[in-house]
């Protein structure tokens, strides 16, 4: 598959397939805590990075196959809803195989555009990320396109509260020392409030990430965090079901994994290319292997590479 991935677990959506609808690695920020890699292509211009109707025959194709998902995911490695087909690939899926349901992971950089909340006013869950309320943290964590403004981020999720009849799922991502102390915790709070999503969700990293200055936030924290958020609806994201736990595992792509990296390290996109595997679906393997002490990773000039544990 090109355009599809997965089905992978998911920590906030159980088995989902995942559809990617721009290149790597497209979007309108560039958080330090992103496991897809830095951005190269720091943009907020909508077209259609990838031709909307060669998804849609992968999608049928797939599809007609009956899979048993949770969800039909838009994600992958970069921020789909630049791709100005979005709203077309999710009125082919409602219109054809209403039995799935649509979720779009989105950085939530764009509803202040009508269209946008448009193309996604049919998806069943949409999982938008507010990191930072203050202009200062936001710039730290999210590193944004230079033309987006987090008062308009705000007020654009307003509005799509306001429009969007599905649910919705706020995730805030906390790295220690930028926004968790009780100045940007107060805001973010007072800030949820005003765009009232279905449910506020903490993460912290779990994965490999772009800057190593990033770091966990410790469960502790967290639930500190969450009793802070009260009584608005919150949790803190579970760690996803173990991939060895779905049907979709491929114990075979684990194996290629090992005996590329027992003869030179590499890094996920060096992996991605030499195995073709999307990049989103092989950071999964890369977290079973890493969680099973098989490999481990260390940061060098080109990025961070994944070798054998000795």
């Amino acid at each position: 598959m090109k355009y599809l991935f997965g089905p992978v677990p998911s920590r906030r959506l159980g088995i989902s397939l995942g559809v990617d609808l721009v290149p790597y690695k497209v979007c309108s920020l560039n958080c330090v805590y992103c496991e897809v890699g830095r951005t190269t292509s720091l943009t907020i211009e909508r077209k259609e990075y990838i031709p909307i109707n060669e998804v849609i025959e992968e999608l049928q194709d797939y599809l007609n196959q009956k899979p048993e998902l949770d969800f039909i995911t838009f994600s992958g490695q970069g921020e789909p809803t630049l791709n100005s087909g979005l709203g077309k690939v999710i009125n082919f899926i409602k219109d054809n195989y209403p039995e799935y349901k649509v979720a779009v992971i989105t950085n939530g950089t764009l509803f202040s555009v009508k269209e946008v909340r448009n193309e996604v006013s049919r998806a069943n869950v949409l999982l938008p990320s507010l990191d930072a309320v203050s202009e200062l943290s936001f710039l730290k964590i999210n590193r944004p396109n230079k033309y987006l403004n987090i008062d308009e981020i705000v007020t654009g999720l307003i509005r799509l509260r306001e429009e969007f009849k599905g649910k919705i799922f706020l995730e805030i991502f906390f790295i220690p020392g930028l926004n968790d102390t009780n100045e940007e915790l107060k805001l973010l709070k007072e800030t949820t409030q005003k765009i009232k999503p279905d449910l506020v969700q903490l993460n912290t990293l779990d994965r490999p990430r772009t800057e190593d200055f990033v770091k966990s936030v410790t469960q502790k924290e967290l639930l500190r965090i969450k009793d802070f958020f009260e009584p608005l609806p919150v949790e803190i994201i579970a760690k996803a079901k173990t991939r060895k736990q779905i049907k979709s595992f491929n114990k075979n792509i684990e194996e290629q994994i090992l005996d590329t990296i027992i003869r030179r390290p590499c890094t996920d996109k060096d992996l991605s290319e030499i195995l073709d595997i999307h990049l989103n679906e092989l950071n999964k393997y890369l977290s079973e292997l890493i969680d099973s002490g098989k490999i481990t990773s260390n940061k060098q000039d080109r990025g961070l590479f994944f070798k054998i544990k000795k």
